[in-house]
């Protein structure tokens, strides 16, 4: 009964955790439909197709998590101001997070307009099948020239971070079922429609994203009186130059931090294509299909921020402790079940692809290994958000990226340049790197560091 209650909380706690866990993972799940949406779509048009719009959405992966972790730190600051009721001091960080994402925007578009091939160009090497790797790169610069967008999570994180969080969730429904039917019409050429293929799916993405973005805007000014902040959010240019100090304190670490993690894993999937194209559309198929799954963890890690944080605040430091081992023992017990899940499919979701046997049966082997590895991906993941919660900034540099580009991405490097390992053994050999991660997540919890109250001192 002891060892129970230590990990496991009481109904009014799970009430609690379920409040808050069902709006972010439902949010979670629509963005990540809307991406395997595209992903099935394409790969019903071919496995270069499929392939090229593999390459490219890495590319886009650094992009979007660069404006995440760039925006994090004004959105850290716009909770606060929200929270003390100056509408006047969200308007000044809405006003600074515009700014943020059209210089990401701006920096991005020039290195994809000016590199974007030669990047692209990484990605493609010969493989054990007759791949038309032309006709990939080709269906790459493609999806690239249209999908550049940015803007829309500036006013999505400004409604979350003043208490609008159902609003968002219905602009992403909305987004899914436009993209749905609108990939229907232009990949195939349907109602009339010319075929696009993969240009139609890139065009489906970008129609839906802004139909998304033209409903959260219409409607926050629309509603003036719910976010009061637009009454001065554009009347000037000007940010106090104190904020942009705060913000880039704040800020900088969280940006960084998602570059170089995100970089890392778009070298982690070009050590991975070394080992052939149908590599490329395989380990597509198997993390995009994974990608739903881990919205499991990675809506737990959001959760235990959250509660965590508020708990840290009120300086209720020892109940902090107790929650967050329930928390995490929550997350790890959610997610083994997901695993069990996600191997139980790894068979039969590939086969909706049309693609060559031989990249079904990789793509499904992908799966499974990343199936078996869920659980401790939960972990690693909990230890990220508890830290983060304690305002551990250093830390959860030294846990997140400095551990991917020390051990991690030259494992892959090593493997797919100097030895002759074949792909399945060489992805696993990768995951099982998740081990090493989760001995130094339970040693930095155990110090306790991330245990203080940031807000009283």
């Amino acid at each position: 009964m002891v060892l129970l209650k230590k990990y496991i909380g009481s109904r009014a706690f799970y009430r609690k955790l379920f409040a808050i866990l069902i709006p972010i993972l439902i949010q979670n799940v629509i963005t990540n439909f809307v991406s395997l949406l595209d992903n099935i779509m394409v790969g019903q048009v071919g496995t270069e197709p499929m392939s090229g719009v593999a390459i490219v959405n890495q590319l886009l992966f650094v992009f979007n998590l660069c404006i995440f972790g760039g925006l994090a730190g004004a959105g850290i600051l716009t909770a606060q101001y929200f929270g003390s009721g100056d509408h006047r001091g969200v308007a000044d960080t809405f006003r600074a997070k515009l700014y943020i994402a059209f210089a990401a925007a701006a920096a991005f578009l020039a290195i994809f307009s000016l590199g974007g091939e030669t990047l692209i160009r990484q990605f493609i090497h010969e493989g054990s099948e007759n791949l038309d790797m032309a006709a990939t790169l080709l269906h790459a610069r493609d999806y690239l020239h249209i999908m550049l967008f940015a803007f829309q999570m500036v006013y999505a994180s400004t409604l979350r971070e003043t208490g609008e969080t159902v609003l968002p969730m219905k602009a992403g429904i909305t987004a899914v079922l436009v993209n749905l039917f609108l990939n229907y019409v232009l990949i195939f050429g349907k109602f009339g429609a010319p075929v696009l293929g993969v240009e139609g799916a890139a065009i489906a993405t970008v129609v839906a994203r802004y139909i998304e973005c033209a409903i959260i805007v219409v409607w926050t000014h629309r509603h003036r009186e719910r976010n009061p902040f637009l009454d001065t959010a554009y009347t000037t240019f000007r940010i106090p130059g104190a904020l942009v100090r705060q913000i880039a304190v704040m800020g900088l670490p969280l940006l960084i931090n998602e570059l170089l993690w995100s970089s890392g894993m778009a070298i982690l999937n070009q050590c991975y294509s070394m080992r052939g194209l149908e590599v490329v559309s395989a380990t597509n198929i198997s993390s995009t299909v994974s990608n739903l799954f881990f919205c499991a963890f990675l809506s737990m890690g959001n959760a235990i921020s959250i509660i965590v944080g508020q708990i840290l605040g009120a300086g209720e430091l020892e109940r902090a402790v107790d929650e967050d081992r329930k928390l995490i023992a929550f997350s790890v017990a959610l997610c083994s079940a997901v695993g069990l899940v996600m191997a139980f499919i790894a068979p039969l979701v590939p086969r909706i692809y049309n693609t060559s046997e031989a990249v079904r049966s990789l793509a499904s082997e992908l799966i499974f290994v990343v199936a078996l590895f869920m659980p401790f991906h939960a972990f690693t993941n909990s230890c990220y958000f508890t830290l983060r919660a304690g305002g551990q900034a250093v830390i959860t540099f030294v846990f997140d990226s400095l551990y991917q580009w020390t051990l991690v991405v030259p494992l892959a490097f090593v493997l797919s340049r100097f030895t002759s390992l074949p792909i399945i053994p060489m992805y696993t050999a990768v995951q099982a790197m998740e081990f090493v991660k989760c001995f130094i997540g339970y040693y930095f919890l155990k110090k306790r560091k991330w245990v203080r109250d940031l807000v009283n001192g």
